[in-house]
C-alpha cells in the first residue's frame, strides 16, 4: 500500500484554541472534489447522507420505548440512511418496536466467531437478531478499554465477512491536534482498516476528534471539512478513486440540532454520528433533516 502523500502528512492544523475561528489556513483546503454541473446535492462524494445515532451505555427499558415511540412519529427526510445503536440487552427491545425506517446497530463485536469468550459477541449473533451494523474503533474503545489498531482492523475484516457492515470511527486527540498531528494520526487509523479490509463497500467512516465527544465542543464546519477532504483524497491515493467517491466520511463530536445545519453544509461531510443529542427524538429528527442544508441550486 502506498504511504500517505507526504504533503498531507506534514500539514499543520490550526490548534484547538482556534475552533471558533472560522478562517482555515489555505494549504490545509486540500483533497475537496469540485461540484459536478447539474448535481443538486453539495457533496463530494456519490454515497446517500448517513446519520447515525450512538446510544453507549444509556437507557433503561422506559426511556428506550420513549425515544422508540418519538423517533416512530418524526417526520424524516427520505434520502438519508439512518443508524441507531443501543446497548446490546435493548437491540431486541429497538427492533421490535423501531420503524423499518431506521436501521439498528451494535456498538462493538468480536473478532471472530463465537465460543469461549466471555463478555463478547459475535457477528454471527448480530446477523441472528437483524442487526444490520456496527461501530468499531469509537475514541471510547481505543483510549478507555485499550483497543489497538490492528485489533480493530481485524474486527472490522471479520464483521464484514459476516455480511455486518461497519461505520469505523477514527480521529485525534487534544495534544495530537495541537501538535499538527491530526493528518498523520487519521491516516494511520485509515491504514489500520485498509490493511484489513478488501470491500468498502459497507462502510462508512466517522470523523471524531476526541477533544469534540461529549466535551460540547465541535470543530467549526472549516476544520471538519479540511479533515474530511484530506481522508478522502487519502482513499483516493491509497485505494482508489471509486472508493473515494462512494464511501461516505461523517463527522462526530459534539453535533446537535443547533449546529448540524452548518457542518451538513460542507461538500465532504456525508452525515454525522451522533452521540448525546441522538438520545432525544426531536433533536435527533432535526439532526437527520439537515440533508436540506445541502440541497442547493447547482
Amino acid at each position: 500500500m502506498a504511504a500517505a502523500p507526504s504533503s498531507l502528512a506534514s500539514s499543520h492544523l490550526s490548534p484547538i484554541a482556534a475552533v471558533s475561528t472560522p478562517a482555515v489556513p489555505h494549504q490545509l483546503r486540500i483533497g475537496c472534489s469540485r461540484r459536478r454541473a447539474g448535481r443538486i446535492v453539495a457533496m463530494a462524494g456519490s454515497g446517500k447522507f448517513f446519520v447515525g445515532g450512538n446510544w453507549k451505555c444509556n437507557g433503561t427499558k422506559d426511556s428506550i420505548s420513549k425515544l422508540v415511540s418519538e423517533l416512530n412519529a418524526a417526520t424524516l427526510e427520505t434520502d438519508v440512511d439512518v443508524v441507531v445503536a443501543p446497548p446490546f440487552i435493548y437491540i431486541d427491545q429497538v427492533k421490535n418496536s423501531l420503524t423499518g425506517r431506521i436501521e439498528v446497530s451494535a456498538q462493538n463485536v468480536w473478532i471472530g466467531k463465537g465460543g469461549a469468550y466471555t463478555g463478547e459477541i459475535s457477528a454471527e449473533q448480530l446477523v441472528d437478531i437483524g442487526c444490520q451494523w456496527v461501530i468499531l474503533r469509537h475514541s471510547e474503545r481505543r483510549h478507555i478499554i485499550g483497543e489497538n489498531d490492528e485489533f480493530i482492523g481485524k474486527k472490522a475484516a471479520y464483521a464484514l465477512s459476516q455480511n455486518v457492515k461497519v461505520i469505523a470511527c477514527i480521529g485525534e486527540l487534544l495534544e495530537e491536534r495541537e501538535a499538527g498531528k491530526t493528518f498523520d494520526v487519521c491516516f494511520r487509523q485509515m491504514k489500520a482498516f485498509a490493511d484489513s479490509i478488501s470491500n468498502w463497500a459497507d462502510v462508512v467512516i466517522a470523523y471524531e476528534p476526541v477533544w469534540a465527544i461529549g466535551t460540547g465542543k465541535v470543530a467549526t464546519p472549516e476544520q471538519a471539512q479540511e479533515v474530511h477532504a484530506a481522508v478522502r483524497n487519502w482513499l483516493k491515493t491509497n485505494i482508489s478513486p471509486d472508493v473515494a467517491s462512494s464511501t461516505r466520511i461523517i463527522y462526530g463530536g459534539s453535533v446537535n440540532a443547533a449546529n448540524c445545519a452548518e457542518l451538513a453544509k460542507k461538500e465532504d461531510i456525508d452525515g454525522f454520528l451522533v452521540g448525546g443529542a441522538s438520545l432525544k427524538g426531536p433533536d435527533f429528527a432535526t439532526i437527520i433533516n439537515s440533508v436540506t442544508a445541502k440541497k442547493v441550486a447547482a
